[in-house]
């Protein structure tokens, strides 16, 4: 996905639309990635050969676990597992599926450990590859879940929601957006293709921002870094230094940031602000939940404020050349890495809703404004 043609790639329920965020070309299969370094050479080596990198044991009680994601070019999430006083935590679970069942818990027997000895999940938001799994190691284990309130009051309104009435709610909101109702209904797709979604794991406790997640020989303080969704969570390890990352802050792409039906009514301008919050933590490395792991947080995190300003400038040109235009429109004047015309269901729907976030981010610097309609269009401010 080149930076100079964005992308967004198909993803889970608005997970991923994620797009590369600028940085010099990677030089040789492993290194840097301009100032960024990257430690974890065997994913990215294994990224680069296109298969599922390996379990690895990171200190002397810290895994990585790559549970896969099924037909999703992100291909795994990274789930970490860390010794506690009889047994161990987690951070994230994995999606759904036997496929990432069969890695999780092949990937704790390889070390030497069992689904039964986990106590309890950290959860850095409510995407499904990452809560997924978390319900199903809750009935083997009796581990607890916790997550942000912001993230578990959406997993709450979800939970046994009519398939029916979650899909018509999507639509109503992309025809709020600028999209003829017949173009909504194709791209949310049925009732039944919600029902991932519907149906996940509640948390038994809440982490705010500064909590300690509670787990004996660790201090992993909780970050909000909301933005990707309402509740994101980072988990900074005071002891040691890492920083388990979550989606916050990845090494090679951008995080979906959309509107949507249960969204911030601002994302963007949380994720900016979550960016600079975390910015100078300087932590011994980031342990992010795709792709690999790396070092170099600062530098990365400007990489993608100076990626969004970008595109954000991208934007206000197209509605300067098309004024009174929907977020639907202006879409397809925006810069992508496949004509327009190929994009279809969740790519095309990632696509607006960023687009829609972007939008709404330039209104707050007073650089747009909308008419207000029912369904609003936009034109550029007067200079």
């Amino acid at each position: 996905m080149p930076e100079g043609s964005r992308e967004l790639t198909v993803g889970v329920l608005g997970c991923h639309g994620e797009r590369r965020a600028p940085s010099p070309d990677l030089v040789g299969s492993y290194g840097r990635v301009g100032p960024v370094e990257i430690t974890g050479s065997a994913q990215h080596e294994a990224w680069q050969a296109r298969v599922l990198p390996p379990v690895e044991q990171l200190r002397p009680d810290l895994w990585s676990i790559p549970v896969p994601i099924p037909h999703n070019p992100l291909r795994y999430v990274s789930v970490y597992a860390f010794a506690v006083p009889g047994g161990l935590g987690l951070v994230d679970t994995g999606w759904n599926s036997e496929i990432s069942w069969t890695a999780l818990t092949s990937g704790l027997a390889g070390i030497g450990a069992d689904v039964t000895d986990v106590r309890g999940v950290l959860v850095t938001h409510l995407h499904a590859d990452h809560l997924g799994l978390a319900g199903r190691v809750r009935a083997e284990s009796g581990a607890w879940i916790a997550m942000h309130p912001a993230d578990a009051a959406v997993v709450e309104a979800m939970n046994g929601q009519d398939g029916i009435a979650a899909t018509t709610a999507e639509v109503d909101f992309l025809v709020g957006l600028g999209a003829d109702r017949s173009d909504a209904v194709s791209d949310v797709g049925s009732p039944e293709s919600m029902e991932h979604f519907l149906s996940m794991a509640i948390p038994d406790r809440l982490l705010e921002h500064g909590d300690l997640a509670g787990f004996d020989g660790w201090q992993l303080r909780a970050v909000h870094t909301p933005g990707h969704t309402p509740g994101h969570l980072c988990f900074s390890e005071e002891r040691t230094g890492l920083f388990f990352a979550g989606d916050h802050v990845l090494p090679r792409i951008s995080p979906n940031i959309s509107t949507g039906v249960r969204g911030e009514a601002d994302p963007l301008r949380s994720y900016l602000q979550s960016l600079g919050g975390v910015r100078d933590l300087a932590p011994s490395e980031v342990l992010p939940a795709h792709e690999w792991r790396f070092t170099g947080l600062a530098d990365r995190a400007d990489q993608l404020l100076a990626h969004h300003e970008q595109r954000l400038a991208e934007l206000l040109d197209a509605v300067r050349a098309h004024p009174d235009s929907t977020p639907w429109q202006l879409a397809a004047h925006l810069t992508w890495s496949r004509p327009w015309s190929s994009y279809e269901r969740r790519m095309r729907i990632f696509a607006v809703t960023e687009t829609d976030a972007h939008l709404r981010l330039l209104a707050s610097r007073g650089l747009v404004r909308t008419d207000g309609g029912a369904v609003p269009t936009w034109t550029a401010a007067a200079r």
